[in-house]
Order: structure tokens, then C-alpha cells, then sequence
């Protein structure tokens, strides 16, 4: 019987050029994976980003629900009293007792946000450390305290106001910590004006809250929004229609990193005249970023998004001026209270940003929006032309979504 051939049973190993080859092939796999797991996860994230604006407007449709209005933009206790004592500057920034209408309509969502326990926090006393605020003597904070602009007071800070609330950030969005306090993604929407009439009283130390005439003919021709500072506005008073109309927006907070939409620059006065006039300050070579240093003084409280509790416009208000993810900019040598800015919204997404719609849809607004003349004057009290009371949005679609009663027709898709 003839024997077996034992060699050919043998086992043969790789080559090097087979193993070369399989490495490559390995290689080429895992470059083509990354982007698509990366994207994936942005795409989660893009989502939850949604889910969490889903909730916003169902928390409003609620509190409307409940209060025959939305939540003011712009409350809180208010003391005349304390103007004696220590003069404008110490009753704004060293009075614990008293917010002087700085609270925003994030606060009284709250409890329509699965956020019962913080709202606990903010409308009962609270009590932080042994001895705060000498000016005004040693206080505990009563309900609805801690100035939402000033981050700490003699090294203590109000707790409910530093504090992450997860539906109000989006995750896309890295920005952690100081020197904002609890940040947000979301702010609410006044409209297509950059007139914002702040200093005629709504962060004034000597004027908390004016009602002349003037002043209030300047809110009724400017804040043309589903919110306005210190309105209280009912679903009935937005007669273009809740599908039609934006009542929040989404927006970057700040890195530190000199990005357009997060870092304000000022354009000099009279922004409202021509919203575009920061553009020169951009890096040519780095669309996204500023080529000029920062033009004030009080940059963190500038930054975007820099506490959900506060009513400051670059905290949580955007306006429909400028198309989505353009510049922030406001009034030369302007902080959080300036008069006059663009705020548009703006986003870590690709290619747009979130909006919420008065009737609790969410749509994503991409960049290209048609987004009318860039370079036109608002509309506001004392303008002329297209810039006068009642004249329909020089902003093009994207101005006409931000007005809740200018009667503009909506006849293209967004």
C-alpha cells in the first residue's frame, strides 16, 4: 500500500505581501468607518438637540395652558427702596433681595420641564454661607434672588443659577463651565429687530422699568416678536400664525475661541442701520472666526448662552436679522446690555440651526434662508421708508418668521 505524502499536508503561512495587503485593506476599512460612526453620533446628538426643543415647546404650550399667557421675558421682585442705599451701582450688582425684572422666561418653565425641584430652590428662600452682601447687611436669599448677570457675590454664588439643566443644553455643543454659569442652547425670539430698546429702561439703573409714552411706543414698533423684554404675550397676539411664527432659537455658548457666533464685536453705534458692519472684522482666512480683538471690557458677560436664567441678550434672546450661524454683533464698547445687536441663532450642527415654532414644531433653518438685505435698517420708532412702524420685514423670509403680526405672507418652504 503506498504511503501517504505527508509534506503536502503541511501548513503554509502568511507572505509579507499578503500581510501587507490585509493591512491595507484593514486600514482603508477603518478610515472609511470613522466618519460614518462620527456622523452617526452627530446625528444622535442632532436629535436629542430636537427632542430637547420638542420639550421646550411642549413645556410653553403648557404653561399657556395654565396661565392664558407665555412666560415673560424679563421678571422679578423689584425694590425702589435700595436706591438709597449705596447708590445705582450697589443696588444693582450687591442687593440680593431683589432681581429688578432680570429673571427669563426659561425660569418660569421650569415646572413644566420635569425641573420641580430646582424651581422649589429658586421660589423658596435660600440660604448660602454666613455672611454675603455687607452692603445690604448679612441676608439669606429670599425667593427669586442672586443677580442672573453676576456670577458670584463676595465669592458665593446662588446655586440654583450655576446649575446644568440638561434639556436646556444641547449636546453638540462643548461648552462646560465657567465663566458662564448654567449655560443654555436656547433662547427666545423678540423678532426681526435690533432696536431692543434696552436703554430706555429694561437694564437702565436709573429708569428699572419705563412706561412713558416714548418708551412705549419704541417697544410696540421694535419687539415684533412671540416675546419681547418684559411683555406678556398670549398665543392670540401672534396673528400670522403659530406655525408660522419662531418663538425660540438655538444658539453656540461661548469657548473662549473668538467664534463669530458666540463672541460679540462691536460695529460701532447705530448697528440698527446696518446689521452687517461687523463683517469687517472677520478672519478672511477663517470664516468663522474674528480677526479683531474684543472691543470691551466685560467679554464673559458677553458670551452667548452664558446663564438660562437670566434675561440679558446675549444670554437667551435671538432675532431674526441676520440668516443663521453669521456674526454677533452689537454697539461699540457694549457688554450683555447692549442696546443694539444682532443675535441671530446658531449652532455646532452642519449647515443651520434649530428654531421652535409657536405651535411646538421643530424645524431646522438652514444658513442659505432667504434672509432679504443684510445691510437694511430694522424697523423701529422714528424710521422712514421700509425701516417705518408696520413695514413688512426687510429680512426676507427669514425676518417675516421672527414677526408674529406684521401679516407678511409665507410662501416658501424653510
Amino acid at each position: 500500500m503506498p504511503r501517504s505524502n505527508r509534506s503536502s499536508c503541511k501548513s503554509r503561512g502568511f507572505t509579507l505581501v499578503e500581510l501587507l495587503v490585509v493591512i491595507a485593506i484593514i486600514g482603508v476599512l477603518v478610515g472609511l468607518l470613522l466618519p460614518a460612526v462620527q456622523a452617526a453620533r452627530e446625528a444622535a446628538r442632532r436629535m436629542s438637540c430636537s427632542n430637547n426643543f420638542k420639550q421646550m415647546g411642549l413645556g410653553l404650550h403648557n404653561y399657556h395652558s395654565a396661565f392664558n399667557q407665555l412666560p415673560i421675558h424679563g421678571t422679578g421682585p423689584i425694590n425702589e427702596a435700595h436706591r438709597a442705599l449705596g447708590g445705582a451701582n450697589a443696588r444693582w450688582n450687591k442687593d440680593p433681595a431683589h432681581q429688578y425684572s432680570r429673571v427669563g422666561a426659561l425660569v418660569g418653565l421650569l415646572p413644566f420641564m420635569e425641573q420641580q425641584a430646582i424651581w422649589d430652590r429658586v421660589s423658596n428662600p435660600l440660604v448660602i454661607g454666613a455672611a454675603q452682601f455687607t452692603a445690604f447687611g448679612t441676608v439669606p436669599y429670599t425667593e427669586m434672588q442672586g443677580t442672573t448677570t453676576q456670577f458670584t457675590s463676595n465669592g458665593i454664588s446662588y446655586d440654583p443659577w450655576f446649575t446644568e439643566i440638561n434639556t436646556y443644553r444641547c449636546p453638540s455643543d462643548p461648552g462646560v463651565g465657567l465663566p458662564a454659569g448654567g449655560r443654555t442652547n436656547y433662547g427666545v425670539c423678540i423678532g426681526d429687530s435690533i432696536s431692543l430698546n434696552l436703554s430706555s429702561g429694561i437694564f437702565n439703573d436709573s429708569n428699572l422699568i419705563t412706561t412713558d409714552s416714548a418708551s412705549v411706543a419704541d417697544f410696540r414698533a421694535s419687539d415684533r416678536g412671540v416675546f419681547d423684554v418684559y411683555g406678556k404675550n398670549m398665543f392670540r397676539d401672534i396673528l400670522d400664525g403659530l406655525s408660522n411664527t419662531i418663538a425660540m432659537g438655538e444658539m453656540n455658548t461661548d469657548l473662549g475661541d473668538s467664534h463669530i457666533t458666540s463672541e460679540t464685536r462691536g460695529g460701532g453705534t447705530n448697528v440698527q442701520n446696518k446689521p452687517d458692519r461687523c463683517q469687517p472684522q472677520i478672519d478672511a482666512n477663517r470664516p468663522q472666526f474674528w480677526s479683531t480683538a474684543v472691543s470691551h471690557t466685560f467679554t464673559p458677560l458677553a458670551s452667548r448662552g452664558a446663564c438660562w436664567a437670566a434675561t440679558a441678550p446675549g444670554f437667551t434672546i435671538v432675532n431674526t436679522v441676520l440668516p443663521p450661524n453669521r456674526e454677533y454683533c452689537n454697539d461699540a464698547n457694549q457688554d450683555f446690555v447692549s442696546a443694539n445687536g444682532t443675535l441671530t441663532v446658531s449652532s455646532r450642527h452642519q449647515g443651520g440651526a434649530h428654531v421652535l415654532m409657536a405651535d411646538g414644531a421643530v424645524r431646522f433653518i438652514t444658513d442659505s434662508i432667504e434672509a432679504g438685505n443684510s445691510s437694511a435698517a430694522d424697523v423701529r420708532n422714528g424710521g422712514t421708508g421700509g425701516s417705518a412702524p408696520g413695514s413688512q420685514s426687510p429680512y426676507g423670509l427669514w425676518g417675516a418668521l421672527g414677526t408674529r403680526a406684521a401679516k407678511e405672507v409665507i410662501d416658501k418652504e424653510f
